[in-house]
């Protein structure tokens, strides 16, 4: 049978075999490798390893004046978990967070909203609110430690002379030896938080607040209806990063008591300085290992509730049913 070459046209040339690739030098697979290992080899180094050996040394009895280490098994968590002193510092750890870390969102959300509206001089409020942040933190204890100075010269005491009230003793109170270490965190780190938030809120669109404007919204209503479920995520971050350094205060504490410990009653012993004191003070290395291990399990728990919490209520609801078929 004639094949028609009119109609089906002249025969394609079959395709090439495809060969198999050429595999890589060994240099070139192993290139990425090569780039990332530093972060890897220094995060294990300085990382990983300091916390599997905190948490091994958490099972031992280890003096700092020497010895071999001698296991115990949980002997440190049921010292721990019956240490009046533990609840203490965990305690002041949490009202000195409440007492620094409320202020300041609620600062650093107002300064930010306020600079991102158009403004004169806006480039010069945005850098001098980072300038505490770029402040020597030691330097800062240091100068607000003399301005709670327990003396009647000391300026916070000068300036409720003025007001008629008497002079306080910032260090020797309880309340007070807290709310002035609040005070410091405060001015260290609202001009941070300002502009993580002032971030946050460039990257909301501009028609949302142009349409609530047309429907008659004032700016504090379109703070608290368009501004705020904007920042959700970002204020999640804040309170995350505050947690975290909630637990981590020490330079602020120890500088404002001249490194009392806390205190004479320990009014204002965190963790970090009741942690430091049973390391290099008293010397029990496997306790204060215990420590560490429960204050990061605390602030593991901590960070999942915030997240939680977070994750219910930016959940999104469904939508309202609409019928069709008809115009209005």
């Amino acid at each position: 049978m004639a094949v028609d070459t009119l109609t089906r046209g002249p025969a394609r040339p079959a395709a090439p075999r495809s060969r198999p690739a050429r595999r890589r030098p060994l240099g070139e697979r192993s290139a990425p490798y090569v780039y990332i290992a530093p972060f890897f080899i220094l995060f294990g180094a300085f990382g990983l390893f300091p916390l599997l050996y905190t948490v091994w040394l958490s099972f031992y009895e280890y003096r700092l004046a020497g010895g071999e280490p001698e296991f115990i098994g949980l002997e440190n968590y049921a010292w721990l978990f019956g240490s009046e002193s533990f609840y203490n510092a965990l305690w002041k750890t949490f009202t000195i967070g409440i007492l620094s870390t409320v202020p300041q969102l609620i600062m650093a959300l107002g300064l930010a909203h306020l600079l991102n509206y158009n403004m004169r001089v806006r480039s010069f409020f945005r850098i001098s609110m980072i300038m505490p942040y770029a402040t020597s933190l030691v330097a800062a204890t240091l100068v607000f430690a003399s301005i709670f100075a327990n003396t009647p010269g000391g300026l916070a005491n000068v300036v409720l002379g003025l007001l008629g009230m008497e002079p306080v003793a910032w260090t020797a109170g309880n309340w007070t030896a807290q709310i002035a270490i609040a005070i410091i965190v405060t001015w260290h780190w609202t001009g941070y938080n300002a502009l993580i938030y002032l971030a946050g809120m460039q990257s909301i669109g501009k028609e949302l607040y142009e349409a609530a404007a047309i429907d008659g919204a004032s700016r504090f209503s379109q703070f608290v209806h368009v501004t705020l479920p904007g920042l959700r995520p970002t204020i999640l971050f804040t309170i995350v990063l505050s947690t975290i350094g909630a637990t981590q205060l020490f330079t602020e504490p120890f500088l404002f008591g001249n490194g009392a410990g806390g205190g004479a009653l320990n009014q204002y012993q965190v963790v970090a300085m009741y942690m430091y004191e049973m390391a290099f003070d008293i010397g029990r290395l496997g306790r204060a290992s215990a420590i560490a291990v429960v204050v990061l399990a605390l602030v593991i728990l901590l960070v999942l509730i915030n997240t939680g919490l977070a994750s219910l209520r930016t959940r999104e609801r469904p939508l309202p049913k609409t019928t069709t078929g008809g115009t209005r």
